[in-house]
Protein backbone atom coordinates (compact mmCIF):
# COMPACT_ATOMS: atom_id res chain seq x y z
CA UNK A 1 0.00 0.00 0.00
CA UNK A 2 2.78 2.33 0.95
CA UNK A 3 4.57 1.18 -2.14
CA UNK A 4 1.75 2.35 -4.77
CA UNK A 5 0.79 5.73 -2.25
CA UNK A 6 4.20 7.16 -2.77
CA UNK A 7 5.63 5.32 -5.56
CA UNK A 8 6.15 8.59 -7.87
CA UNK A 9 7.39 10.24 -4.84
CA UNK A 10 9.56 7.84 -3.98
CA UNK A 11 11.06 7.87 -7.60
CA UNK A 12 11.88 11.37 -7.46
CA UNK A 13 13.60 11.32 -4.79
CA UNK A 14 15.48 8.18 -6.08
CA UNK A 15 16.79 10.13 -8.89
CA UNK A 16 17.45 13.40 -7.09
CA UNK A 17 19.80 11.98 -4.64
CA UNK A 18 21.33 9.89 -7.42
CA UNK A 19 22.07 12.93 -9.01
CA UNK A 20 23.62 14.76 -6.09
CA UNK A 21 26.03 11.79 -5.46
CA UNK A 22 26.85 11.24 -9.36
CA UNK A 23 27.44 15.02 -9.44
CA UNK A 24 29.89 14.40 -6.02
CA UNK A 25 31.56 11.56 -7.19
CA UNK A 26 32.51 13.84 -11.02
CA UNK A 27 33.66 16.51 -8.82
CA UNK A 28 35.77 14.94 -6.61
CA UNK A 29 37.26 13.10 -9.47
CA UNK A 30 37.64 16.33 -11.20
CA UNK A 31 39.21 18.12 -8.70
CA UNK A 32 41.95 15.68 -6.92
CA UNK A 33 45.32 15.81 -8.55
CA UNK A 34 45.47 11.49 -9.45
CA UNK A 35 41.65 10.35 -10.07
CA UNK A 36 42.90 6.97 -10.76
CA UNK A 37 44.08 6.53 -7.00
CA UNK A 38 40.17 8.37 -5.75
CA UNK A 39 38.61 6.12 -8.47
CA UNK A 40 40.44 2.74 -7.21
CA UNK A 41 40.69 3.63 -3.35
CA UNK A 42 38.10 1.85 -0.69
CA UNK A 43 36.07 5.49 -0.74
CA UNK A 44 36.12 6.01 -4.36
CA UNK A 45 34.27 2.61 -4.88
CA UNK A 46 32.24 3.35 -2.72
CA UNK A 47 30.61 6.35 -4.19
CA UNK A 48 30.80 4.50 -7.42
CA UNK A 49 28.46 1.52 -6.05
CA UNK A 50 26.07 4.21 -4.73
CA UNK A 51 25.01 5.20 -8.36
CA UNK A 52 25.77 2.52 -10.19
CA UNK A 53 22.80 0.21 -10.05
CA UNK A 54 20.29 3.08 -10.66
CA UNK A 55 21.57 3.14 -14.08
CA UNK A 56 22.11 -0.32 -14.73
CA UNK A 57 18.58 -0.50 -13.56
CA UNK A 58 17.08 1.32 -16.18
CA UNK A 59 19.37 -1.06 -19.11
CA UNK A 60 18.89 -4.67 -17.50
CA UNK A 61 15.37 -5.14 -15.33
CA UNK A 62 16.06 -6.39 -12.06
CA UNK A 63 19.78 -4.57 -11.37
CA UNK A 64 17.49 -1.49 -9.51
CA UNK A 65 16.82 -3.93 -6.54
CA UNK A 66 21.34 -3.72 -6.04
CA UNK A 67 20.72 -0.07 -4.89
CA UNK A 68 20.39 -1.12 -1.38
CA UNK A 69 24.30 -1.05 -1.74
CA UNK A 70 24.04 2.33 -1.07
CA UNK A 71 23.83 1.47 2.52
CA UNK A 72 27.95 1.68 1.95
CA UNK A 73 28.34 5.29 1.91
CA UNK A 74 26.71 5.63 6.25
CA UNK A 75 30.83 4.93 6.01
CA UNK A 76 31.48 8.35 5.14
CA UNK A 77 30.17 9.11 8.14
CA UNK A 78 33.24 8.39 10.23
CA UNK A 79 34.33 10.96 8.30
CA UNK A 80 32.22 13.72 8.17
CA UNK A 81 31.65 13.74 11.85
CA UNK A 82 35.69 13.18 12.35
CA UNK A 83 35.09 9.65 13.96
CA UNK A 84 38.47 9.45 14.71
CA UNK A 85 38.42 6.81 17.32
CA UNK A 86 36.72 4.58 15.72
CA UNK A 87 38.74 4.81 12.32
CA UNK A 88 41.54 3.81 14.61
CA UNK A 89 40.04 1.08 16.14
CA UNK A 90 39.04 -0.25 12.37
CA UNK A 91 42.86 0.19 11.42
CA UNK A 92 43.81 -1.95 14.57
CA UNK A 93 41.86 -4.64 13.46
CA UNK A 94 42.43 -4.80 10.42
CA UNK A 95 46.41 -4.61 11.40
CA UNK A 96 45.76 -7.56 13.62
CA UNK A 97 43.91 -9.58 10.62
CA UNK A 98 46.71 -8.57 8.41
CA UNK A 99 49.69 -9.79 10.46
CA UNK A 100 48.03 -13.27 11.22
CA UNK A 101 47.20 -13.83 7.68
CA UNK A 102 49.69 -16.29 7.23
CA UNK A 103 48.35 -18.60 10.50
CA UNK A 104 44.56 -18.41 9.45
CA UNK A 105 45.53 -19.24 6.28
CA UNK A 106 47.48 -22.36 7.54
CA UNK A 107 44.83 -22.81 9.90
CA UNK A 108 42.24 -23.06 7.28
CA UNK A 109 44.04 -25.43 5.16
CA UNK A 110 44.45 -27.77 7.56
CA UNK A 111 40.68 -27.67 8.35
CA UNK A 112 40.08 -28.17 4.94
CA UNK A 113 42.17 -31.01 4.69
CA UNK A 114 40.23 -32.75 7.63
CA UNK A 115 36.73 -31.77 6.63
CA UNK A 116 37.97 -33.45 3.08
CA UNK A 117 39.85 -36.70 4.61
CA UNK A 118 36.46 -36.83 7.15
CA UNK A 119 33.57 -36.33 4.66
CA UNK A 120 35.20 -38.69 2.13
CA UNK A 121 35.94 -41.76 5.19
CA UNK A 122 31.96 -40.78 5.83
CA UNK A 123 31.74 -41.70 2.55
CA UNK A 124 32.86 -45.29 2.64
CA UNK A 125 31.29 -45.98 5.86
CA UNK A 126 27.58 -44.89 5.37
CA UNK A 127 25.16 -45.40 2.48
CA UNK A 128 23.52 -43.01 -0.18
CA UNK A 129 20.17 -43.91 1.98
CA UNK A 130 21.47 -42.24 5.16
CA UNK A 131 22.27 -38.60 2.52
CA UNK A 132 25.30 -39.56 1.87
CA UNK A 133 25.10 -40.00 -1.76
CA UNK A 134 28.44 -38.54 -2.82
CA UNK A 135 32.11 -37.34 -1.80
CA UNK A 136 31.42 -33.49 -2.30
CA UNK A 137 27.84 -33.75 -0.70
CA UNK A 138 29.33 -35.90 2.42
CA UNK A 139 32.40 -33.24 2.79
CA UNK A 140 29.63 -30.66 3.01
CA UNK A 141 27.82 -32.63 5.96
CA UNK A 142 31.43 -32.33 7.35
CA UNK A 143 31.83 -28.87 6.96
CA UNK A 144 28.63 -28.31 8.46
CA UNK A 145 29.02 -30.70 11.11
CA UNK A 146 32.65 -29.23 12.17
CA UNK A 147 31.12 -25.61 12.05
CA UNK A 148 28.74 -26.99 14.83
CA UNK A 149 25.77 -25.67 12.85
CA UNK A 150 23.94 -29.09 12.29
CA UNK A 151 21.62 -28.90 9.39
CA UNK A 152 20.46 -32.46 10.21
CA UNK A 153 19.59 -32.65 6.50
CA UNK A 154 22.78 -35.58 6.67
CA UNK A 155 23.16 -37.59 9.44
CA UNK A 156 25.20 -40.71 9.82
CA UNK A 157 23.36 -43.82 11.11
CA UNK A 158 26.00 -46.40 11.76
CA UNK A 159 27.63 -46.70 14.93
CA UNK A 160 31.19 -46.06 13.47
CA UNK A 161 29.55 -42.67 11.57
CA UNK A 162 28.61 -41.49 14.95
CA UNK A 163 31.17 -41.58 16.28
CA UNK A 164 33.00 -39.94 14.09
CA UNK A 165 30.75 -37.15 13.97
CA UNK A 166 31.09 -36.96 17.62
CA UNK A 167 34.55 -36.83 17.52
CA UNK A 168 34.11 -34.08 14.73
CA UNK A 169 31.96 -32.16 17.34
CA UNK A 170 34.29 -31.62 19.52
CA UNK A 171 36.97 -30.14 17.42
CA UNK A 172 34.55 -28.22 15.82
CA UNK A 173 34.72 -26.04 19.14
CA UNK A 174 38.74 -26.16 19.29
CA UNK A 175 38.26 -24.73 15.19
CA UNK A 176 36.00 -21.94 16.31
CA UNK A 177 38.35 -21.19 19.55
CA UNK A 178 41.85 -21.37 17.28
CA UNK A 179 40.86 -18.37 14.97
CA UNK A 180 39.53 -16.18 17.65
CA UNK A 181 42.93 -16.49 19.96
CA UNK A 182 44.94 -15.01 16.77
CA UNK A 183 43.20 -12.71 16.11
CA UNK A 184 42.97 -11.63 20.02
CA UNK A 185 46.72 -11.93 20.79
CA UNK A 186 47.58 -9.20 18.08
CA UNK A 187 45.44 -7.25 18.76
CA UNK A 188 46.64 -7.06 22.33
CA UNK A 189 50.44 -6.62 21.04
CA UNK A 190 48.99 -3.47 19.03
CA UNK A 191 47.46 -2.22 22.23
CA UNK A 192 50.37 -2.36 23.90
CA UNK A 193 52.18 -0.04 21.84
CA UNK A 194 51.52 4.11 22.27
CA UNK A 195 49.59 4.68 18.70
CA UNK A 196 49.46 8.07 17.20
CA UNK A 197 46.42 9.56 17.13
CA UNK A 198 44.65 9.71 13.68
CA UNK A 199 43.23 12.29 11.78
CA UNK A 200 40.05 11.69 9.21
CA UNK A 201 41.18 14.70 6.92
CA UNK A 202 41.68 12.94 3.15
CA UNK A 203 44.56 13.92 0.75
CA UNK A 204 43.20 16.42 -1.67
CA UNK A 205 45.38 14.53 -4.16
CA UNK A 206 45.28 10.80 -3.33
CA UNK A 207 41.88 10.51 -1.57
CA UNK A 208 43.35 9.00 1.49
CA UNK A 209 43.02 9.02 4.72
CA UNK A 210 44.85 7.88 8.05
CA UNK A 211 47.62 10.41 8.64
CA UNK A 212 48.56 11.41 11.70
CA UNK A 213 47.39 14.80 14.11
CA UNK A 214 50.45 16.51 13.21
CA UNK A 215 51.03 15.83 9.30
CA UNK A 216 51.55 17.92 7.02
CA UNK A 217 52.13 15.54 3.86
CA UNK A 218 50.68 12.54 2.61
CA UNK A 219 51.96 9.75 3.45
CA UNK A 220 51.42 7.57 0.43
CA UNK A 221 51.24 10.20 -2.38
CA UNK A 222 53.39 13.05 -0.58
CA UNK A 223 51.11 15.90 -1.06
CA UNK A 224 50.69 19.00 1.21
CA UNK A 225 48.25 18.53 3.45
Amino acid sequence: EWHETYRSTFTVLEWVFTGLFTAEYVVRLWVVRRPLHYATSFFGMVDLLAILPTFIGLIVPGWGSLRVIRILRLLRVFRVFKLAGFIHEARGLQSALRASRRRIIVFLSVVMALVTIMGTLMYLIEDSQSGFSSIPKSIYWAIVTVTTVGYGDIAPHTVLGQIIASFMMIIGYAIIAVPTGMIGVQMLRKSDGKTPEISTQACPSCGRDGHDQDAEHCKHCGYRL
